[in-house]
Order: C-alpha cells, then structure tokens, then sequence
C-alpha cells in the first residue's frame, strides 16, 4: 500500500523553499528601497528633478520605448506568420506588458548618455512651452519660422519648412502621441532598439531551440529594418541647424533673431543660431542654454557681440520660463557680463570651440585631478 501523504509533504517543502525564495528577495528589495530612499534624501536642491520635469521625462521614456517596441512587434510578428508559427506572432501582437518596465528594472535606462539626452529634451520643451510671447505690433502677423517658411530666399524658405514639420513631429514624441521614430541621435536609437528588442525577446523565448532561432531571426530582421529606417538627418536638431546655417545671421542681425526666437517659443532655434555663430555643436549649445546658472552662456552672448540689452532681454526670458534660474543673481551678474570686451570673452569660452572629443578627455583629466 502506497503512503499517499508523501506528495503532500512534498508540495509542502516545494512552497516552503519558494517562500524562502521570495523572503530572501524582498530583503534585497527592501534594501534596495532604503537605498534609493537614502540617495534621494542627500540629493542637493539643484540636482533634484521637480514633478513637472519627472513626469515629462517618464512620458518621454513611454513615448520612445513604446514607439520601438510597436515596430519591433508588428515586424517581427508579419516575419513569424510567414516563418510559419503563427501561434508564436500572436503571442507576440498579443503582449500587454509594455518594456519600459523591463528596461527600468534591468537597470539600461540608467544609462547616462541616453537618460541625458531624454532629459535634454524634456527641459527645452518645459522651458519653451513657459516661453512668454510677445504681443506683435500686428497682430495678424506671422510668427518668426512662418515668415522664414516665405522667404524669397529658397534655401532658408526649405529649411524653415523642414524646421516647422520637425518641431512638429519632436513635440508629438514628448507628448505621447508619436507612433514609430524616436528622433534620438543614431547611437542612442541604436542602443534603444537592441534593448528593446532583448525584452521582448525574453519573454516569448520558451520552448524547443529551434523555437529559439526563428524567434531570433525574426526579432533581429525587425531591429535591422527599425535602425535602416532611422535618418539622423530628420532630427530637430539636424534641421534647424541646416536653418541656422542657411540664415548665416551676421553679428549685428543675431540679437533680434534670437529675442524673436524666444518670444515665438522656438528654443530650438535660438539654441542652433547659437550653435553656428559660435562653430559648435547644437548639444554644446543646448547644454549651455539648459544651465541654470548661465555664466557660460552670458559669455558666449558677449563673445558674440550681443549688446547688455539684448543679453538682458534674453536673460529675463528664460528666467521667467525656467523655474531654476535666480533672477537677482542674474541681475548682480549683468553689469559685470556687458562690461567684458567680446574679445576676452572669445579667450575665455576659447576651450568650449575644442573638438568634442578632445574636449572631453581634457575634462576627464580635471575630474580625476579633482578626485585625488
């Protein structure tokens, strides 16, 4: 006669060892949470991201993971169906799990180049949405880019369109509302795409090897064709330098260009007039406008001959539309910054015209002289 308590037994100290489990690893999770918790509590007012900026971002995250991964999907699944494992396509069409949450927990959105320029891109938006615009003298008139859109000048009419639909199409991925492309550099696309692509791998290969392979060779045809579609030259920033560059504003024109450029909220083109007048990349530029603190960019207004109104001016304007700014600590800067010849500030910002990579190392070498 069979002792019939045995299973019972047994399926007892299988649920026992998996409780076991799952104790041990809410442990690690819950230090993992006081870790978290200690950082964000030390974290300096300055390096703390506020709500709206948090929100934004993590929209953005959904927009571009989600963007991918609905390419990744649908490609994949049309590659399986005629692969012949329709079974496999549906599981795929029919996931509900969006990756973002995968990617967060692995840790890949950690990822400093990728998470900065989101974050990049999160800040210009809030930043050109508070923008204050200025009551035209006519009010029918038409705004700076519309105008540029005319010009009899083709060159500068193209590219002003181009600008116009790439601004456009940039705002629908921060808002959600974009359904393939991310917009992002070429490598960060890439990196997107491959992490992407990984998630879902991972959750529908189960099964027999050979499973595996049509599974692989499916999910990697849909990554190639999403990162061949992908044209760094669409991106805003490529466009509105292309406009920037087309404009070639001269000295004396640049300082109405970039007022206006503010009052229409268009602070991707005040960032690229910036970027061609000083010969440097539009990310360089972002970077300086998107500083709170701004002395680099109140030099670099100066070493453009920018006169103490229109630096004021500018100044004002983005104080009013970044809440990390400090107006009075602008003003106490104001006198000083007008009163620097453009020429010592063209030494001064000298070392940010550098090659972005020799830039880099330079700074790397300061960061570890400072770690000593």
């Amino acid at each position: 006669m069979s002792d019939t308590s045995a299973e019972p037994r047994d399926g007892t100290a299988i649920a026992a060892r998996t409780l076991l489990e799952r104790a041990s690893r809410a442990d690690m999770r819950t230090r993992r949470t006081l870790a978290a918790a200690i950082e964000d509590l030390f974290l300096p007012p300055e390096a703390r991201l506020d709500d709206r900026t948090r929100a934004a971002l993590a929209r953005l995250l959904d927009s571009l993971s989600g963007a991918v991964e609905g390419e990744i999907r649908e490609h994949a699944a049309r590659q399986l169906r005629h692969a012949g494992d329709p079974a496999l396509a549906d599981a795929i069409l029919g996931d509900a799990r969006p990756v973002i949450d995968r990617l967060a927990t692995a840790g890949l959105l950690r990822d400093p180049d990728f998470l900065g320029e989101c974050l990049a891109r999160v800040q210009s938006e809030l930043i050109a949405a508070a923008l204050a615009p200025q009551a035209p003298d006519v009010p029918e008139a038409p705004s700076l880019l519309v105008r540029l859109a005319r010009s009899p000048d083709r060159v500068v009419a193209a590219a002003a369109a181009a600008t116009l639909a790439a601004d456009s199409a940039a705002r629908s991925i921060a808002e959600g509302r974009a359904s393939a492309g991310t917009g992002l550099p070429a490598e960060l696309h890439h990196r997107l795409v491959w992490w992407v692509t990984a998630v879902v791998r991972e959750r529908h290969a189960t099964g027999p090897g050979a499973h595996h392979m049509v599974l692989d060779r499916a999910l990697a045809g849909a990554a190639m064709r999403s990162l061949a579609a992908h044209d760094e030259g669409d991106r805003v920033e490529a466009v509105v330098m292309r406009l920037a560059a087309a404009i070639g504003a001269q000295a004396d024109e640049l300082p109405p260009l970039l007022i206006e450029a503010l009052h229409d909220r268009r602070l991707t083109l005040f960032v690229a007039l910036i970027a061609h007048a000083l010969g440097v990349a539009y990310e360089l530029a972002r970077e300086l406008v998107l500083d709170p603190e701004g002395e680099r960019l109140w030099l670099v207004l100066r070493a453009l001959e920018l006169p103490r109104s229109a630096i004021a001016e500018i100044g004002y304007l983005l104080a009013e539309a970044d809440p990390r700014r400090d107006v009075e600590a602008f003003a106490d800067l104001l006198d000083p910054v007008a009163a620097i010849d453009p020429v010592t500030a063209r030494l001064a910002i000298a070392p940010l015209t550098l090659h972005p990579d020799y830039r880099a190392a330079l700074l790397a070498l300061d960061v570890a002289e400072a770690g000593r």
